[in-house]
């Protein structure tokens, strides 16, 4: 039977209590997602933040290890330059050294460099002879 008092029907009053209830859920479901955008752009600042923050501290630390480097590389360069001067000096006065003993003793210097050469062929005849074997 039929309230006369109700001017809806039952199935109408279904219809609207599905519809409310389903207003309700959309809007809990627009204020979740508001929400989860909220908490993933703070969430994103924060990141970004320490990455600056992170990006501060690398760039001074960078620039120091090569400024450290190009230190280090000058130096090996000046020893490098040191060292080859040393080696120029040290053939320098060897061949000096050596000119003054070929010019003061000529014929020692000769009977000098023919033994040197006699053992040079034989150190090669040697080897060759041995490598035939």
């Amino acid at each position: 039977m039929k309230n006369p008092l109700s001017s809806h029907s039952p199935d109408q009053d279904t219809l609207s209590g599905t519809r409310h209830l389903s207003e309700q859920m959309l809007t809990g479901a627009e204020r979740a997602m508001d929400s989860t955008r909220s908490l993933a752009n703070d969430t994103l600042d924060r990141a970004e933040d320490k990455v600056r923050h992170l990006r501060g501290s690398i760039d001074p630390l960078v620039d120091k290890l090569a400024t450290q480097a190009q230190k280090l590389a000058r130096q090996s360069l000046d020893m490098a330059s040191e060292a080859s001067d040393r080696a120029q000096r040290s053939m320098h006065r060897y061949a000096d050294a050596t000119t003054r003993y070929v010019s003061n003793e000529p014929v020692k210097s000769i009977l000098i460099a023919a033994a040197v050469g006699a053992a040079v062929a034989l150190l090669v005849a040697s080897t060759v002879h041995r490598d035939k074997r």
